[in-house]
C-alpha cells in the first residue's frame, strides 16, 4: 500500500511539474491564442515567478516520493522529467510533437512498474505504446483548434502542416494502433475476459470519438477530447483493475 501512494505522489508530482513547465515556456504564445490568452499567466492572475515556484514545488514532491520508491527509480528519474522540459519546445520545429507528448504520459506505466519491481522489463512498454498513441490521437485532433494560429505564429502540428483531413486520419491510424496494443498487452500480461471486454469498449469509444469530428465540422472537439477520453481512461482502468481482482 505504501508503494502505491508513494507513486501517487511521485505521478501528481509529475503531472503537475509537466503542466507548469507547459504554461511557463509558452506564455508568450499563449497570450496570442485566444484560446489560451485567458489562462493563468497571460491573463495575468499569476507572475512567471510564482509558476516557477509551482514548478520547483512540484519537482521536490516527485523527487521525496521517488526516494520512497525501489532504487533503480532514483537512477532513472531524469528520464521522465528531460521529456517534459523539451515537449513544449518541440511544437517550434516538428509536426511529431504529438507523439512527444504520448511518449512523456507513456512513461507512467514504466516508471510505476518500475517502482513496484525495480527492474525494467519489456511488457510495461506495451502500456507505454498504449498512451502513447492514444494520446497522440487525442491531441491530433484537438490540435485542429488551433489550426490558424499556428500557422501563423509558424508552430508545428499535424493539422497545421498537412491539414485537417490528415490529421484526422492520423489520429485515425493512431488510435487503431493504440487497440493493437492493447490487445498486445493483454496477451503479454495473460488477462481474462473482463480485459478483453474493456478492449472492446475502448475500441467502440476510440471509434465514435474520431467519427464524430470531421474535417468541415469541428463542432464536437471538445466532446471529442474531453469527455469521450475520460470515460476510455476510465474504462481501461476498470477493465484492467476487475480481471486482476477475478484473477
Amino acid at each position: 500500500m505504501a508503494t502505491l501512494v508513494w507513486i501517487t505522489v511521485a505521478m501528481v508530482g509529475a503531472r503537475s511539474l509537466a503542466m507548469a513547465l507547459n504554461r511557463l515556456i509558452d506564455a508568450e504564445i499563449d497570450a496570442r491564442n485566444p484560446r489560451t490568452a485567458r489562462r493563468e499567466l497571460p491573463a495575468g492572475l499569476l507572475g512567471r515567478g510564482q509558476v516557477a515556484a509551482f514548478s520547483l514545488g512540484s519537482l521536490a514532491v516527485f523527487l521525496l516520493a521517488v526516494s520512497q520508491l525501489a532504487p533503480r527509480t532514483w537512477l532513472l528519474w531524469p528520464l521522465v522529467v528531460v521529456p517534459f522540459v523539451v515537449y513544449p519546445y518541440l511544437k517550434r520545429v516538428t509536426p511529431l510533437c504529438h507523439l512527444w507528448l504520448g511518449l512523456c504520459l507513456g512513461l507512467a506505466p514504466v516508471g510505476a512498474a518500475v517502482a513496484v519491481t525495480d527492474r525494467v522489463d519489456a511488457e510495461p512498454f506495451l502500456l507505454l505504446g498504449v498512451v502513447l498513441t492514444w494520446v497522440a490521437g487525442f491531441d491530433v485532433i484537438y490540435a485542429t483548434m488551433d489550426l490558424d494560429h499556428d500557422r501563423r505564429e509558424g508552430l508545428h502540428s499535424i493539422p497545421a502542416d498537412y491539414g485537417i483531413a490528415t490529421g484526422l486520419l492520423a489520429a485515425r491510424v493512431l488510435h487503431a494502433t493504440s487497440v493493437v496494443l492493447m490487445a498486445g498487452v493483454g496477451l503479454a500480461f495473460e488477462l481474462g475476459p473482463a480485459y478483453w471486454l474493456g478492449v472492446v469498449a475502448c475500441a467502440a469509444l476510440l471509434a465514435y470519438e474520431n467519427a464524430i469530428v470531421r474535417p468541415h465540422d469541428l463542432s464536437r472537439v471538445n466532446a471529442a477530447f474531453f469527455n469521450v477520453n475520460a470515460v476510455i481512461a476510465g474504462l481501461y482502468l476498470a477493465a484492467v483493475a476487475v480481471d486482476l481482482a477475478l484473477g
